[in-house]
């Protein structure tokens, strides 16, 4: 144990196998999330993975810490695909590509998101906001840079541009609907003479 005023261990790094039944169960778990929702059975989690149940728990004690865990990853990728995006060559084609895989997200994790925050108010909170300004974050920067070059309107904010997405992303009966809902945002309802 460190005294006051000598600096603390460095932590041990996790165990590479600890890491690798961590990673499997992650992997398991989203896959199984995405095929049946979540409220499949743990234990199907732990036997895809190809761990004990024991292993589970140790990695994650509850239900909730696999499912946020799981979600965090999907929102992480969400906004890491963003950051990529930005280096692409058409700011347009960037945002709107972005903006297709946010609206699936929406359309498709939803569940997910609100599985992983049930029963804990305090947590919903917490988590919310944290998922909900990465996204934004992201989605702000991709937007300035579209604005910047011109091919969106420079009236449109962040908030109305996740709002109307979210919306058609709620409204939609599944993935490929949220999808054409965002081509009609895109390029309004005046069909090829619009544009």
């Amino acid at each position: 144990m460190a005294h006051p005023g000598e600096p603390a261990a460095p932590r041990r790094p996790r165990r590479t196998d600890a890491a690798r039944n961590a990673q499997a169960l992650l992997t398991a778990a989203k896959e199984l999330f995405d095929e049946r929702g979540p409220d499949v059975a743990l234990d199907e989690v732990a036997r895809r993975a190809g761990v004990g149940n024991a292993t589970l728990y140790r990695h994650f004690p509850t239900r909730a810490d696999l499912v946020v865990a799981v979600y965090a990853d999907e929102v992480t990728a969400l906004c890491e695909q963003g950051a990529a995006l930005l280096e692409a060559e058409s700011a347009g084609e960037a945002l709107f590509t972005w903006l297709d895989d946010f609206v699936v997200h929406v359309a498709t994790k939803r569940d997910l998101a609100l599985a992983g925050t049930e029963n804990n108010d305090e947590r919903r909170t917490e988590l919310f906001d944290d998922w909900h300004r990465s996204m934004r974050s992201t989605a702000e920067k991709l937007l300035a840079r579209a604005q910047q070059a011109g091919v969106v309107d420079t009236g449109l904010g962040v908030d109305d541009l996740l709002a109307l997405t979210s919306a058609a992303a709620i409204a939609a009966t599944g993935a490929d609907h949220a999808r054409q809902l965002l081509r009609v945002m895109r390029h309004g309802f005046g069909g090829a003479q619009a544009q």
